[in-house]
């Protein structure tokens, strides 16, 4: 999605592979929850859902565009028209989007390697989606990113696991040297 103003450009861009780790600590999160909901698969899928839209939608909304994976990675999702956090329906907009391509890859990841080629198919929507980003060279924005007009962009107010595992991983390895 092209933006009509010119300083949308300034927006600090986040590497994909960041914005995939946050993802995926949310993603595993909701994971882990819903797996906690026992009995059918559709529970489990109404479980996710609800856990999705409470932790991508709702603390966003209330936690200043940061989730548990963006905030622990330094990253906020703003608006990209008006450079402010999203309002509650572009936010349900986008989550809508990313949450039915999370659940559909959590069915897939839940049959596993029993039908491998079920699994591929069932996670294949959530690459894709995911998967536009890599060729938005300029906001590298997914699919629900341009439907909902957002750009995830670096903040300075989070816990930076990856600087701190960096960091303890130099550590680390320098000891080993010695």
């Amino acid at each position: 999605m092209y933006f009509d103003e010119p300083s949308s450009r300034r927006f600090p861009k986040v590497p994909l592979d960041r914005r995939a780790y946050a993802f995926l600590i949310d993603f595993v999160s909701v994971w882990l929850i819903s797996s906690i909901a026992s009995g059918a698969w559709f529970i489990q899928l109404l479980v996710f859902m609800i856990s999705w839209f409470l932790l991508r939608v709702v603390v966003v909304e209330k936690n200043k565009g940061q989730s548990l994976g963006r905030w622990a990675l330094d990253m906020k999702v703003i608006d990209g028209r008006f450079k402010r956090i999203p309002g509650i329906v572009e936010l349900a907009k986008r989550e809508g989007i990313v949450g039915l391509g999370a659940a559909i890859a959590m069915i897939g990841l839940n049959i596993n390697f029993k039908n491998v080629l079920s699994m591929l198919l069932l996670v294949s929507p959530l690459l894709v989606d995911c998967g536009v980003a890599v060729g938005d060279e300029e906001f590298n924005q997914a699919f629900h990113d341009q439907i909902a007009g957002t750009v995830i962009i670096q903040t300075k107010r989070g816990f930076s696991l990856d600087l701190r595992l960096r960091r303890i991983w130099w550590e680390v390895r320098g000891k080993l040297r010695k």
